[in-house]
């Protein structure tokens, strides 16, 4: 980060509270490892200073060499030479005191002797070894995985700062080893390189064994005797043991395959696996033009984690957490042709001039004549080469356009429906007759059509009764009245006959 060295600037928020500018940073605490570093300012008016006169940043945000130690260690080990009560030690750090993580604790090699030979660690020293929280003015300070002061920004269990675990998957199960006679031992999970939070909890009085595997092939086994921490290719193991079980448990990540094999027992694993094979978008490739105004594409490839060399599309879409980065086109070579070319000059290597493009198929008929279908088409991604061929080619280079709609919504209006009119007068004057309406199909414009189903048909005719009484003793049934409009209707229904049955 930048270090501030002028004093000749206050902001009017200094001013407003008194404040002098802030002074130039001071030097690192550390040269690697992640330390501290302070700024000063001066108060100018004692009674509106409100706030710190100092303040903090992290620095050196580099990892130290292996041989470089810990940090905590060199400070302990910085007493040797100095007599504790008249007597001398080799100092060996003590981590993570839950009182004051800030306190230089140490305790004498090969005794149970525990001194606190400094009330502060230097700045810039861990609160404790597996957080990155860092010690400055003897008060345990929040760092982010991000390095940064007071930031809360924290890995995701894939070992990815501020990561959203995409890169890594859970990994958890049962497994029980079935031994052979010409076997002592069997693989019962293997672990592989780069994994993390790892716990293998083998049950019964079984002993388990690691066989570790390098990148280079270099194989390694390790047997756990002992309760403790190991460290097996640059990893540290944390190996617990009791009368029924047998646990390990590993923060990662690991460096190299580790196979785990037991005599036969049962065995339960969790670990987060990292994803061996992700997409990586390429460089652009070169213009299709060297002049007048062309394009580019990039892509994108599929690589190995581990090797970084490139490995066939199929390795990436094993996981479906791998979504492939959709390729990005852009213009170049847009400076003008020199006029005595006339043309624009096609590079050799140029298969997609002019642009990629979308070319549809006509639409299917819809699957409904009314109230609502879908029809489809085909869209392939076509170009153009430089002698005038079309030819069909992979969608991803079409894809820096909206790809059109496959299918499509249609013939949403109303199918035709059934419309009865008015009922006409009852057909006798006295008793039970009869009485008679016009039953129309029509469209979603209310014009007169077909179409509509038969057997939804409202009647077209029904039984009334007129409440008086007939005085004609003679006559059994009551006479119907020849009144024009009956004729009226059976003309009106007659032509419509054919046109509604359903289509």
């Amino acid at each position: 980060s930048a270090v501030l060295t002028s004093r000749s600037t206050r902001s009017d928020e200094d001013k407003a509270f008194g404040w002098d500018a802030w002074g130039p940073w001071s030097d690192c605490s550390r040269t690697c490892g992640g330390g501290a570093s302070y700024s000063l300012r001066r108060c100018l008016n004692i009674r509106h200073c409100e706030g710190r006169n100092i303040r903090y940043k992290t620095c050196s945000n580099v990892d130290c060499p292996p041989e470089a130690g810990d940090f905590r260690d060199q400070q302990c080990s910085a007493h040797n030479d100095m007599k504790h009560q008249g007597q001398s030690y080799e100092w060996i750090p003590v981590y993570s005191d839950p009182d004051n993580p800030c306190a230089l604790k140490c305790q004498a090699w090969g005794t149970s002797l525990i001194v606190e030979l400094s009330p502060k660690v230097l700045d810039g020293t861990r609160c404790n070894p597996d957080t990155l929280n860092m010690c400055i003015s003897g008060i345990c300070q929040v760092v982010g995985c991000d390095r940064q002061l007071g930031s809360k920004t924290k890995e995701d269990n894939c070992g990815i700062c501020a990561g959203d675990g995409s890169t890594c998957r859970l990994v958890r199960g049962q497994a029980k080893s079935h031994v052979s006679p010409e076997k002592l031992e069997d693989t019962v999970i293997a672990v592989p390189y780069g994994s993390r939070h790892v716990k293998i909890t083998v049950k019964g009085p079984a002993h388990l064994y690691i066989e570790s595997k390098t990148l280079q092939g270099r194989k390694e086994e390790h047997n756990l005797n002992t309760v403790g921490s190991y460290d097996i290719e640059n990893t540290t193991v944390e190996f617990q043991k009791s009368s029924d079980k047998e646990i390990l448990k590993i923060q990662g990540p690991l460096g190299a395959d580790f196979i785990i094999k037991v005599i036969d027992s049962v065995v339960q694993f969790i670990f987060y696996q990292p994803i061996s094979h992700q997409w990586r978008e390429t460089d652009f490739y070169p213009c299709t033009v060297t002049c007048g105004g062309g394009y580019q594409l990039s892509s994108a490839e599929c690589i190995d984690v581990r090797s970084g060399r490139v490995v066939p599309e199929h390795y990436c879409k094993y996981y479906p957490e791998n979504k492939k980065p959709k390729p990005k086109l852009q213009e170049c070579n847009m400076d003008h042709c020199p006029s005595s070319d006339g043309f624009k000059q096609l590079a050799i290597y140029d298969h997609f001039q002019p642009l990629p493009r979308w070319e549809t198929n006509p639409w299917t008929a819809c699957s409904m004549s009314c109230g609502g279908g879908v029809q489809k088409r085909s869209v392939s991604c076509i170009e153009e080469n430089v002698y005038g061929e079309i030819n069909q080619v992979e969608e991803w280079k079409c894809m820096y356009a909206l790809k059109p709609l496959l299918v499509e919504t249609c013939n949403l209006f109303e199918c035709p429906k059934w419309r009865a009119m008015e009922w006409s007068p009852c057909t006798v004057t006295c008793g039970r007759g009869l009485r008679y309406r016009v039953v129309l199909c029509i469209d979603h414009r209310g014009q007169h059509t077909g179409g509509c189903n038969p057997l939804l048909k409202p009647y077209i005719k029904e039984e009334c009764t007129v409440p008086i009484p007939c005085h004609k003793t003679k006559e059994k049934l009551p006479v119907e009245a020849k009144i024009p409009w009956i004729k009226q209707a059976q003309e009106l229904l007659e032509p419509r006959a054919e046109s509604e049955e359903p289509t």
